[in-house]
């Protein structure tokens, strides 16, 4: 019975803070005049981001550093299966998206991998033309209309938007890897997402060393990018003051 009970609250609490990440979006900051960015939030993500590059500093830099110079047979499963974990999650993001395809594509890549591929740490599935189709819960609001909002920086995670913190916060909440998950993959699935950044911080060693340490302004830099970027991988043009907020108060009633 306790069991049940915790379960039970677990639900209606994961279900609570994905509404209330949902519900958050609709309150995005409206864009600025002319501007390419929209950041009414800059002075408190400029002391977040000072945060994240002295993180980046201590840790994830030496860390990454490390990764680059041990061999690929030894890395290369570890991003494998920190991918293979994240596949789930995908894949209900591709259902509400409307991807039936894409959701095809990660239910087989996850099945082969963590069964031929010997739970994820090997990819049969890539090496017959399976790729992975990338997606998170902030792609699935844009899928829904949802406008990205303003720009923060998030601690630990980095430069986002509101539209993209609130899938953060979904995706960490609700992860249908319980559920389908094997116990070594739920046993290991953190560590290896962790590792897997290290992995990715020494294989990107100069491009992220170029924005944080070689800029005039690392934080400008960094907004930048993850913008242009992100809004590139989305099919996203830059906000406008033009744009309808569907959840404004002061959309105009006439004609109803």
């Amino acid at each position: 019975m306790d069991k049940l009970l915790l379960r039970t609250i677990t639900s209606h609490f994961r279900a609570v803070c994905v509404l209330s990440a949902i519900a958050a979006t609709a309150a995005c900051t409206a864009p600025t005049p002319g501007a390419e960015y929209n950041d009414p939030f800059e002075e408190t993500n400029r002391a977040v981001h000072a945060f994240n590059k002295g993180l980046d500093q201590a840790i994830l830099r030496p860390a990454g550093q490390v990764a680059a110079v041990v061999p690929e047979e030894f890395t290369t499963p570890v991003v494998n299966f920190a991918d293979n974990v994240g596949l789930p999650g995908m894949v209900a993001n591709g259902l509400l998206q409307g991807d039936i395809g894409g959701s095809a594509t990660n239910t087989m890549r996850f099945l082969i991998n963590t069964t031929v591929g010997i739970g994820g740490l090997f990819d049969p599935a890539g090496a017959i033309g399976l790729a992975e189709e990338t997606t998170d819960f902030g792609e699935t609001l844009a899928v829904w209309g949802v406008p990205e909002g303003a720009y923060v920086e998030l601690p630990v995670f980095g430069p986002s938007t509101e539209r993209d913190a609130a899938g953060v916060i979904v995706d960490l909440i609700f992860d249908p890897l319980q559920s389908v998950g094997t116990g070594v993959q739920l046993d290991y699935g953190t560590g290896a997402r962790v590792a897997s950044l290290a992995v990715d911080r020494g294989t990107f060693m100069d491009t992220f060393d170029s924005i944080l340490y070689e800029s005039a302004d690392s934080y400008a830099q960094a907004r930048l990018a993850y913008l242009q970027n992100r809004r590139f991988d989305l099919g996203e043009a830059p906000p406008t003051v033009s744009e309808i907020d569907p959840f404004s108060d002061d959309l105009s009633l006439e004609g109803f």
